[in-house]
């Protein structure tokens, strides 16, 4: 069916809600919006689904939210009666329509005979994680966009282990979902008759406060707190109660919040991006940090799986720390305090991904601790912890990303802010009596492990041509391969979607250029989306002679992108 197809099939359906067809019926004959809305559905992948919210099918809304749970269920009924009695867990953020699809997917759910069990109100993401695993769920699904503006939103889906699907599970559901009539294929009911008969079950502070005690077991330092103060701001987002309340367990008792970012709100009003890896999403923290002479904000994200802080300099102004930063200096800072005690055990492992910082590597390298290296995406991380404890080999001791994610401990299988907000204030506070803000441990740390510098790209591809422009310019990379970018030499190329040259990970459409003087290039498109992001990570003598590289690098391949952007 072609996209005029699928918009006459939206039109012309009986059981419709008004205000969509509303909605539908004001794209008149504007045929380049209908062929955006209903060209192709949104994809399924290991990331579940992203988009604008909106009519169509290639957008969220309750009908696409309907579809893809049914294939859920479908997946988890067969698997048995057994999965069905397990069930589900259901969480959601604070964006607009986060519960009502949370309620959808609830009650497609539990039409299918699955178990449903729908946290009472906003949640972080790795509380719906730990949640799986605590209650012995078979599946999980959480509703957010995570960091993306306003009018998007998603559906993250988890499996039984805690971590989002494996790509086995979600080419299974994205091939029910190409088989489920998005309309007459779906099971729904009414959701006080579901919760009667014991099909839904509502949860809440009782799984709070099992989670936050596995939070508690994060800290390195125990007692840290004293009088030291720091600001936090969740950016309107779900982790507006739980961040506070781990750091009020932890004995910060001067925790100062930014109050007009304290109300969960999906319109974001005070920011354009409600994303703590942007400057701009620390205008008011830092604005009363400067005010209460603090020398920390933290800030986390939507569904508060990222976090993202800033430091005070030498001159008293603050830095935004990068992902990479942060998660080099918690890396630093736990397997110090682990040494100091006594319990570095020689089978730790810690766990970053191919675009991650290079500094995680040369720290666990001077410090015995060994490093696996995956795919981009939380959730190998997570699989790595589950293989580790299968295996028994290795110990998981710390897993980030550049993107600003963290996880300190195996309670959960995806980056959890809040932990991180803990660790990371914590590790402040230890600093800051050592007369050191975290700005001053990061130079501290380039001057242990050399000086190490990353940048990010990110190219958009907005429309429906967008996704074969990114494949075409990834298909030219492969095809003919620069031989220099920047004025550096290629002195390797790494694809890992060439089963020719196996690199032991899953295959993935990544490449990866590493020049002459060790630096390296990555290309991928990301999974959630419609852009290419370029990753450059180089080390120098000095900073400012890691801009100049990064400057070259950034032109030439920018350059590039742009020539090759219509292919």
């Amino acid at each position: 069916m072609d996209y005029m197809g699928h918009y006459e099939k939206w039109m012309n359906y009986p059981g419709l809600d008004e205000k969509t067809r509303s909605e539908l019926a004001e794209l008149g004959g504007d045929e380049e919006k209908i062929k955006d809305y209903f060209l192709a559905p949104l994809e399924f992948g290991t990331g579940g689904l992203r988009g604008v919210m909106r009519p169509g099918i290639n957008s969220m809304n309750v009908y696409v939210v309907r579809q893809a749970t049914q294939a859920i269920a479908n997946l988890i009924k067969s698997k048995g009666r057994e999965y069905e009695k397990k069930g589900a867990a259901i969480a959601y953020d604070s964006r607009n329509s986060s519960a009502l699809f949370a309620r959808e997917a609830a009650k497609t759910l539990a039409a299918n005979g699955v178990k449903v069990y729908i946290f009472d109100d906003i949640r972080p993401t790795p509380v719906l994680s730990f949640a799986i695993r605590h209650l012995g769920c078979a599946a999980g699904i959480n509703i957010t966009a995570s960091h993306n503006p306003k009018q998007y939103n998603g559906y993250k889906a988890y499996w039984e282990d805690g971590g989002q699907f494996p790509p086995d599970h979600a080419a299974t559901v994205l091939a029910a979902i190409n088989d489920t009539d998005i309309f007459s294929g779906v099971l729904t009911s009414c959701y006080d008759e579901l919760a009667k008969r014991g099909l839904v079950e509502t949860i809440g502070e009782e799984i709070d406060q099992k989670y936050l005690d596995n939070v508690m077991g994060t800290s390195a330092r125990p007692d840290q707190a004293g009088d030291f103060k720091a600001v936090y701001t969740p950016l309107h987002g779900a982790g507006y109660r739980l961040v506070p309340q781990a750091l009020g367990r932890m004995g910060f008792s001067n925790l100062l919040t930014v109050e007009a970012q304290m109300t969960p709100d999906g319109d974001f009003p005070t920011v354009e991006f409600p994303n703590p890896e942007f400057p701009e999403a620390f205008e008011l923290g830092i604005k009363l940090a400067e005010a209460e002479n603090c020398g920390l904000v933290i800030a986390t994200d939507p569904d508060s799986d990222r976090m993202g802080a800033a430091a005070k300099t030498k001159g008293g102004e603050f830095e935004v720390l990068t992902g990479n930063q942060i998660g080099a200096l918690l890396l630093d800072y736990i397997i110090a305090a682990k040494k100091e005690g006594g319990t570095l055990k020689p089978n730790h492992c810690a766990v970053t991904t191919i675009v991650t910082t290079e500094l995680a590597s040369k720290i666990c390298e001077k410090n015995g601790v060994k490093l696996v290296k995956v795919l981009t995406g939380f959730k190998f991380i997570g699989e790595k912890i589950k293989e580790f404890e299968k295996g028994g080999e290795l110990e998981f001791l710390f897993g980030y990303e550049e993107s600003y994610g963290y996880l300190a401990g195996a309670y959960a299988r995806d980056k959890d802010a809040v932990s991180a907000s803990t660790l990371t204030v914590e590790m402040a506070a230890w600093y800051s009596r050592q007369g050191m803000t975290l700005f001053d441990a990061l130079q501290g740390l380039y001057e242990k492990y050399g000086y190490y510098s990353e940048a990010v790209s990110n190219i958009e591809f907005p429309g429906v041509d967008g996704t074969r422009e990114m494949k075409g310019i990834m298909e030219a990379l492969r095809q003919n391969p620069p031989a220099g970018i920047g004025g550096y030499k290629v002195s390797e190329v790494i694809d890992y979607d060439d089963e020719a040259k196996p690199t032991g990970l899953p295959k993935s459409d990544v490449l990866c250029f590493v020049l002459e003087n060790g630096a390296k290039v990555i290309i991928r498109p990301s999974g959630t989306e419609p852009k290419i992001k370029i990753y450059y990570l180089l080390s120098a003598e000095n900073a400012g002679e890691a801009a100049a590289q990064t400057e070259k690098l950034k032109s030439a391949m920018e350059k590039f992108t742009q020539k090759n952007k219509k292919i």
